[in-house]
């Protein structure tokens, strides 16, 4: 590049330049300026179920996608209830259709009790007909005409309103509305919309420029939510299903991709959509599994659905038809169970990346050039990522499942299949709707929890420290957190010749295991037990200890 050009109206412009020299200096430094995104809580990182658009749902259909979800043995994590939770044409006005949710109490406390935590959709739309709109109107809680008047506009709810959050005072008034869904049973929030918002013949309570305040707005109203999410269930707990965003917007995660359509074409748009946002230092971030507009055929569920459950957040959302697996064909289920559980045994690994994306604004999923800085290939690369620091994922955007995918320099692993491929190259394969190229950077210890039915639990408990081409002379070293700053157990590696040294230092209280991918036997040179894997033998002491030593055969 050897010329950009900046434009604006008015007398002057500031820009800001930042120097890394690596990109994720870069990302460290423009997220320690716009601001580092918060910790969203473990279970927010496992399967969300919405009820879809526009489709016709009640509580017994709730209960049956439950209920069809468990016969199937489909962890199920988070459930979500779209825009008619509410009475249509009088969104948003945060009250319960009675005519459908006779008992929302009742019923969310009957979620509860089955292990699902509960979401439900907003926007900062008030429609003329909600019960809020006179309230807000004679409380000066709107954004205005120029008159004075309220501004109105039919686009979306007949004769809707737009809550100005500049005014102290309707903030705390939107603010209170969601701590009362909070009490009832509510434990995160969709805010959707915040993009359709004027610019011209309007005021502010505060005075703002309009011109400024429609990029600003999604923020104040995203933070409104947040805060007041933060404030009831506690530091950490606090997470959106969020739509528009702007610079600093990071703080308040999760954002989603929004409306896209079922299609190949659109799930390779989301992808290259999710990278140039999580380069905007947006840690965390998420798309609507299947498409979101139309009915996805089968093989595009399916291929989404891996991707999806490769993200950091996986949501199964739709317009107008459901999302639920069987609507698919069995197979679906398998794929969807298949994921479901694999991130479940991921969680220790992801979140690491977690806590650094929150500590250093290094997002979770990562463009091949923030980890590959030095390779011009990983440049332009939009069709696959790297999913924290070790794991490339290469979706499959076709039918039949042929991908074509790039590896940096080395041996990289297969983590489904332990298959080993060579870098720098370019690979061609074809794949069944249950595999993928989801490869292990070589020089790597993965963990991988001992639960794989909910993404939240003790990551130290049973974990499996898995060891990936260890070459002659390294150490390597992996720390595993537990949630709500637990404790944190560490592991180091040593390999001199044909020797292997592995520690566990930090809390140790838990049981852990060695696993040598692609190794199927070892000589003992201390006290412990083995046993057989197809990926490789695994390796546990035999008498508590902290240290176990072996040699490569």
């Amino acid at each position: 590049m050897a010329r950009v050009q900046f434009s604006l109206e008015g007398e002057s412009l500031e820009y800001f330049l930042i120097y890394g020299p690596t990109p994720k200096d870069i990302l460290r430094k423009l997220t320690a300026l716009t601001g580092r995104p918060a910790l969203p809580p473990t279970w927010s990182f496992g399967l969300w179920l919405s009820t879809s658009f526009t489709t016709n749902y009640d509580e017994n259909t709730v209960t049956g996608f439950i209920d069809g979800m468990k016969e199937r043995d489909l962890p199920l994590h988070v459930f979500h209830f779209d825009c008619f939770w509410m009475r249509e044409f009088e969104w948003t006005n945060f009250e319960w259709d009675p005519a459908v949710f006779p008992d929302p109490a009742g019923m969310l406390q009957r979620l509860h009790l089955r292990g699902l935590k509960i979401c439900v959709w907003i926007n900062s739309y008030i429609a003329q007909r909600s019960r809020l709109f006179a309230e807000g109107t004679a409380h000066g809680y709107f954004i205005k005409r120029l008159d004075g008047s309220v501004w109105q506009t039919d686009l979306w709810q007949p004769g809707m309103a737009i809550v100005d959050f500049t005014n102290p005072a309707a903030r705390e008034w939107f603010a209170g509305h969601i701590t009362r869904l909070l009490e009832m049973g509510v434990d995160a929030i969709k805010t959707d919309f915040g993009e359709r918002i004027p610019s011209e013949g309007i005021l502010y309570h505060d005075g703002s420029d309009p011109v400024k305040m429609h990029n600003f707005y999604p923020i104040m109203y995203n933070e409104t939510v947040f805060r007041a999410i933060e404030a009831k269930r506690g530091p950490d707990q606090a997470v959106l299903f969020a739509r528009s965003s702007y610079t600093t917007g990071q703080r308040f995660p999760v954002h989603w991709g929004g409306d896209s359509w079922s299609t190949f074409e659109s799930m390779a748009e989301s992808l290259r959509g999710g990278l140039s946002l999580s380069l905007c230092g947006f840690g965390f971030w998420s798309h609507d599994i299947g498409g979101f507009e139309g009915a996805a055929p089968a093989c595009v569920y399916k291929r989404w659905a891996a991707f999806g459950l490769l993200s950091s957040h996986s949501r199964l959302h739709g317009s107008s038809s459901y999302r639920v697996p069987w609507a698919y064909d069995q197979e679906a289920c398998d794929v969807l169970r298949l994921f479901t559980k694999l991130k479940s045994r991921l969680m220790p690994y992801l979140w690491e990346a977690a806590l650094e994306a929150h500590r250093e604004g290094i997002p979770v999923m990562r463009a091949m050039l923030i980890e590959f800085p030095e390779d011009r290939a990983c440049d332009s690369l939009d069709r696959q990522y790297m999913l924290g620091e070790t794991l490339l994922v290469a979706p499959i955007f076709t039918e039949e499942g042929t991908v074509d995918y790039y590896l940096p320099a080395g041996r990289w692993t297969n983590l489904l299949s332990g298959q080993v491929q060579e870098g720098p190259a370019w690979h061609h394969e074809k794949h069944g709707f249950l595999t993928m190229p989801l490869m292990v950077r070589p020089g790597t210890i993965l963990p991988l929890g001992a639960i794989d039915d909910r993404p939240d639990y003790d990551y130290r408990d049973g974990v499996t420290f898995r060891v990936y081409e260890l070459s002659d002379g390294a150490e390597l070293t992996c720390a595993v957190s537990a949630p709500q700053g637990a404790g944190t157990m560490k592991l180091s590696v040593q390999r001199a010749g044909q020797r292997v040294t592995a520690r566990v230092s930090g809390d140790v209280s838990f049981h852990w295991r060695v696993q040598c991918a692609g190794v199927n036997t070892v000589k003992p040179l201390n006290g412990m037990h083995t046993s057989a894997d197809p990926l490789g033998i695994i390796l546990q002491s035999a008498d508590g200890s902290h240290q176990i030593e072996f040699e490569l055969s």
